[in-house]
């Protein structure tokens, strides 16, 4: 018997894994593939809604990167800008230029739909989900910037 045979014998140490192991980690990946699912599903559909009310296909929300083209032309900024988002692979420094450039075209969107500042930061940039939810659903009309027609910011309600 060899010395790792008796040292196991010794204390009594078992190296089994059992499948309750791996069946709770596939359930756990599975309710987190799951939940990603539902999120991107409804995310595509709040910007697909988007699109159609300031006039665009709304197909075009399901394409990556060409859907944040469409978002700068709505938002009236160049569509090219879009294409930040490939810096992204820069190590360390590559998220600061989409996000500059995220935060202007949430100002922006903001802005072409009739909402507040206050409104773009926090529901546009920050919580960007319900955000574009509420642009979406919502009774807000696009106005295409520089028609002179964008309206005045929207009042709060019961204001």
């Amino acid at each position: 018997m060899g010395i790792l045979a008796q040292a196991d014998s010794i204390y009594n140490v078992d190296y089994t894994v059992t499948t309750t192991d791996a069946g709770l980690f596939g359930m756990a990946f599975g309710t987190i593939l799951l939940f990603s699912l539902v999120f991107w599903v409804v995310a595509i559909i709040a910007l697909w809604k988007v699109f159609e009310k300031a006039g665009r296909e709304g197909w075009k929300a399901i394409i990556p990167i060409y859907n944040f083209w469409v978002l700068c032309e709505i938002a009236g900024r160049p569509g090219w800008w879009s294409l930040s988002f490939l810096l992204a692979f820069i190590p360390f420094v590559g998220w600061i230029i989409p996000l500059i450039v995220w935060i202007i075209v949430a100002l922006d969107i903001g802005k072409a739909f009739g909402k507040t500042t206050v409104f773009s930061v926090v529901a546009l940039i920050i919580f960007s989900f319900i955000g574009l939810l509420i642009l979406g659903f919502g009774d807000a009309k696009y106005h295409k910037p520089g028609s002179g027609k964008t309206p005045a910011p929207s009042a709060p309600a019961g204001a």
